[in-house]
């Protein structure tokens, strides 16, 4: 007897919708996506229960005709595709023909349709892939379909689903990654009643934006847009139009949960673009910190493929890297434009990255394309000229210890209190003048300090310096002392101590943050925590995801400090802070942990929500990196630090400490 057998098409169906059909925001995906192909000007999602009891979607596009109405629940049956060429270029969002026969293997739907010619229109009901019903029906100009009881015919899948909260979430971005995708069609998303989202129809982006985010948001956003002017377009393999919005640097989170990516209108999570969007953040923003994006990518049809995933969220392009240089220009350009970036970076790159290979550095990490300046002069034929590097301290400036300070910075510095100057050993100190150098002796000034002039002239190439990479080390946590004394700071970033086994570096930010870090989760055994009140209280604009996870997090933030309070619609008043948190960071952390407490979160632990909660906090009332520390302030932290749960990490798991043992410098001074 033969062992290969054809599948009946309700078990064909039924796999298909493990593909197609995740949770009831992909059924909702696909309905919302049928709407915008149909032409539809109005698009109306009623949920209840999360989408497992009822998910209604109604558009007033152009409708079915009774025959297509019943064909369109067949398997592979489309009116997007009729050849194979036309897979090379597909304009629409969908086009497998899948979706609605794999809802209907695993729910109750009615569908009921008519055309603005009809005289009437048309009742379909489907039940577990079964045809049940066509009768004629009453209805306007376009298409209403019902869809119940998700998975009630597979309860093996339904125990799958999450809480209805988390489902709820799902479905609400859902309509706001299609809300911004289309501002010109009107949204309204109504959840067990209650109305979450209306959106009127927008002149543009900006006008849609600002419907969903708030101003607050868009006040905060720089606008791209190379679409404008052709001759901004430095390259011309570059194939890929790019407009929208991103961050400035004040605005940063530690996630990409605020980056939407559209290409052609199709909303996608694409690692090539996020890690372009990245690289135009390049020398602005710190390691493990994202901008925040609105990016429409828009290419030839035939240049990206987004026939690859069941759920049509990634795509492939056939020229990958033309694309990521087109993303990472623009965004660069924006930053310039806004005075962020300079502006020649902008055309040494393209310049760059057009004589390299057209595949190359898709797949490698951020820091592949770091282009020193001795190599942009050679790539552009120029000479190199002799550098000056001026010693000469400022009148107002006092030379203490490695580094220089000058009195705004001693104004600003939050030790300017204590009249002591940080120890600094800046960039420049470091630099060792090569053999064809010219030292000018300048007189002494009247505060005793004698000043240099080292004039660097070109010459031929040195040696390079052996690295002491492969000495480093992480720290474990039995070999600390508590005899670590600090010498000093690099790129006032960086805490340069020694212990009884070698030289050791503390990251300052991250040594801060896990202080901090045990302090806050310290707070649920003792007593309420401190907070400080503002003078006038601060307004956040929730967005709709935002705000239907608001309620969960509201009374956790309380606990460490926040005074929240919940204003009409969307908006939040924050009224106080944590003590140890600066007003100015209260926004971003609120964002932050709405953002990072993500649905699935929602569902977990208590203590895993705090833990998110106070990383947050941590990160942003840490100590930065490029702040100088007095001598008392390096003691201070490394004493606290010393204290801590786990003081050679932090929250987020990276290193605190890193070790260049005594043995390792003999070793690399070849002495033993």
């Amino acid at each position: 007897m033969s062992k290969i057998r054809v599948l009946p098409d309700h078990i064909s169906n039924l796999i298909a919708a493990g593909e197609v059909v995740e949770r009831p925001a992909s059924v909702a995906k696909e309905l919302v996506e049928n709407a915008i192909d149909a032409g539809a000007r109005r698009i109306v999602i009623d949920v209840e229960s999360g989408g497992r009891r009822l998910l209604k979607i109604t558009d007033d596009g152009e409708g079915m005709t009774r025959d297509d109405a019943v064909l369109a629940f067949e398997r592979h049956a489309t009116s997007k595709i009729a050849r194979a060429e036309d897979l090379s270029a597909i304009a629409t969002l969908g086009f497998r023909g899948e979706a609605l026969a794999s809802i209907a293997s695993v729910a109750r739907v009615e569908l009921v349709t008519s055309t603005a010619d009809a005289s009437a229109g048309t009742r379909v009901t489907i039940e577990g892939g079964r045809l049940r019903d066509v009768k004629d029906a009453a209805h306007p100009r376009g298409t209403t379909i019902t869809v119940r009881d998700l998975f009630f015919n597979t309860p093996a899948r339904r125990k799958f689903l999450r809480s209805e909260a988390t489902e709820s979430y799902h479905l609400t971005n859902l309509a706001t990654h299609y809300a911004l995708a289309h501002p010109e069609i009107a949204f309204t998303l109504t959840n067990n009643g209650r109305e979450t989202l209306r959106l009127a129809p927008a002149q543009d982006l900006r006008e849609r934006a600002y419907q969903v985010f708030g101003a607050q948001f868009l006040d905060g956003l720089l606008e791209i847009n190379d679409s404008a002017d052709d001759s901004a377009r430095t390259h011309p393999a570059q194939i890929a139009r790019v407009r929208g919005f991103v961050s400035a640097p004040r605005e940063r989170r530690t996630s990409r949960d605020s980056q939407f990516l559209f290409v052609n209108g199709r909303f996608v999570r694409d690692r090539l673009i996020g890690r372009a969007l990245s690289e135009g953040y390049r020398s602005i923003l710190p390691h493990g910190v994202y901008p925040a994006a609105l990016l429409f990518i828009e290419v030839p049809l035939e240049e990206v493929d987004v026939n690859v995933h069941p759920a049509k969220t990634e795509v492939r392009f056939r020229r990958a890297a033309a694309v990521a240089d087109a993303v990472r220009e623009a965004v660069r350009a924006g930053l310039a434009s806004a005075g962020y970036a300079p502006t020649a970076e902008i055309r040494d790159s393209a310049s760059i990255a057009s004589d390299s290979d057209p595949n190359a550095g898709v797949n490698e990490p951020a820091d592949a394309d770091v282009v020193t300046d001795q190599a942009r002069s050679e790539a552009a034929g120029e000479p190199l000229v002799s550098q000056s590097f001026n010693l000469r301290p400022e009148p107002q400036q006092e030379r203490i210890g490695f580094g220089f300070a000058t009195a705004t910075q001693r104004e600003s510095s939050p030790e300017s209190q204590t009249g002591v100057i940080s120890s600094t050993l800046s960039a420049a100190d470091q630099i060792a003048p090569p053999a064809t150098a010219e030292f000018n002796a300048k007189p002494a000034t009247d505060t005793g300090l004698t000043a240099d002039r080292v004039e660097v002239k070109a010459g031929p190439g040195l040696p390079p310096l052996d690295s002491a990479l492969k000495f480093v080390r992480e720290v474990a946590v039995e070999s600390l002392s508590a005899n670590i004394r600090p010498l000093g700071q690099l790129d006032e970033s960086f805490i340069i101590a020694t212990d009884n086994e070698g030289l050791l570096l503390i990251d300052q930010h991250v040594a801060h943050e896990r202080v901090l870090f045990d302090k806050y989760r310290a707070l649920e055994s003792s007593r309420r925590a401190e907070s400080q009140q503002m003078l006038i209280p601060e307004t956040f604009d929730l967005t709709p995801a935002q705000a239907d996870l608001f309620d969960t997090v509201a009374t956790e933030l309380e606990s460490y400090g926040f005074d929240l309070m919940r204003l009409s619609g969307r908006t939040v008043a924050i009224k106080a802070t944590p003590a140890d948190l600066p007003a100015s960071e209260a926004r971003n952390v609120l964002a932050e942990v709405l953002d990072t407490v993500d649905s699935e979160k929602r569902g977990g632990a208590r203590a895993t929500l705090r833990d998110e909660i106070a990383a947050s906090l941590a990160c942003h009332a840490a100590i930065k990196v490029n702040m100088p520390l007095a001598p008392e302030k390096m003691r201070w932290l490394i004493d606290r630090l010393l204290l801590t749960s786990s003081p050679t990490t932090c929250p987020h798991g990276r290193p605190v400490i890193l070790r260049l043992a005594t043995q390792d410098i003999l070793k690399g001074f070849h002495r033993i």
